[in-house]
């Protein structure tokens, strides 16, 4: 997040910024839906096309600010402040951040699971600051945290990071230099606080401390979120009517769950195979099933060094926990 007062807007920043997307986005074989519609939304709100001003609030109107919010009960500071940004480097630096993280974490947790992490990060740390800036006034403390004016997605991408680190080794790449994983996020916040004027000290402190909870919270609970089973049926009820229409244009023969051109369970359909380990229909971009990890051949059937058949149904269970922890 960034204070109020930060400065400066380096033009040319926001092209660079969406051709270094794209061409990260063509380099994948996979594309995150969730983190391309993040990029996207923070990008629009911040150049505010003309089709998008009588939706979009201006930035006085939801800056964040916890005597306000707390005050004049304004959820919409409290929700919305994380998706505006102050100059095209502001922006600039916070999606690339953005780019790196969730590609790495959605493609890893898959975008349902992925979705409702952000939704809880974002809740959590904007909490958590918001409650850090009133306990400061308690104190008397002589910075006016409490009155403190913000906006940014860095909140959030402190989060994530905690998140992400907590998957990776006992040692990450911080800068070039390699660091403790555990420790990663909170010396980038002291070199951040130090080398970069205007940024909101609060802001990303909440956005560690949310990850630490998330990450803690997540290993205590087993299973699937209730957000995530709510974003998961959700999904599937908004995209019913797309399912239904391309279904009644497209020829039976090349539906995912159409006929497979080879007869018999395992069969290769057009740009899908399913899997004989386990029925699941896979993309023909994967070269290993998505649900079990089973391979594919090369006649579109599924294979684990041998007989997939005789894989015992717990252990198909037991690769869908460790591939989605579910």
């Amino acid at each position: 997040m960034a204070r109020r007062n930060i400065g400066g807007i380096s033009n040319g920043m926001i092209p660079l910024m969406l051709l270094l997307a794209a061409k990260e986005y063509r380099r994948l074989e996979r594309k995150p839906p969730v983190t391309a519609a993040l990029l996207a939304a923070n990008t629009l709100i911040y150049l505010r096309p003309a089709f998008l001003n009588f939706i979009i609030p201006p930035i006085d109107e939801v800056w964040f600010n916890a005597y306000l919010i707390l005050h004049h009960n304004d959820l919409k500071r409290f929700f919305l402040s994380a998706f505006y940004h102050l100059g095209d480097s502001h922006l600039f630096y916070n999606m690339l951040s953005l780019l790196w993280k969730g590609v790495q974490l959605e493609s890893s947790m898959g975008s349902t699971e992925f979705a409702s992490m952000v939704a809880v990060l974002l809740g959590l740390s904007q909490g958590i600051t918001l409650l850090l800036s009133k306990s400061l006034l308690f104190f008397y403390y002589e910075r006016a945290y409490y009155y403190e004016y913000a906006v940014g997605f860095s909140g959030v991408l402190f989060a994530m990071k905690v998140v992400l680190n907590s998957q990776s080794g006992s040692h990450t790449n911080l800068h070039g230099f390699m660091v403790p994983s555990k420790h990663a996020a909170w010396i980038e916040l002291i070199i951040i606080q130090l080398l970069v004027p205007g940024v909101s000290f609060l802001g990303h402190l909440g956005g560690i401390l949310a990850g630490i909870v998330y990450v803690y919270l997540k290993a205590s609970y087993r299973g699937p979120s209730p957000l995530t089973t709510m974003v998961k049926g959700l999904t599937n009820v908004l995209g019913w009517p797309l399912r239904s229409l391309l279904g009644f244009w497209l020829p039976r023969q090349q539906r995912i769950y159409g006929r497979g051109r080879i007869g018999g369970s395992g069969a290769s359909t057009h740009g899908v195979w399913r899997c004989r380990a386990c029925t699941f229909d896979n993309s023909t971009s994967l070269t290993e099933c998505e649900m079990c990890g089973a391979g594919c051949s090369d006649d579109g059937l599924s294979s684990l060094h041998g007989s997939t058949s005789d894989i015992p149904l717990d252990e198909i269970r037991q690769r869908r926990i460790q591939r989605f922890g579910r």
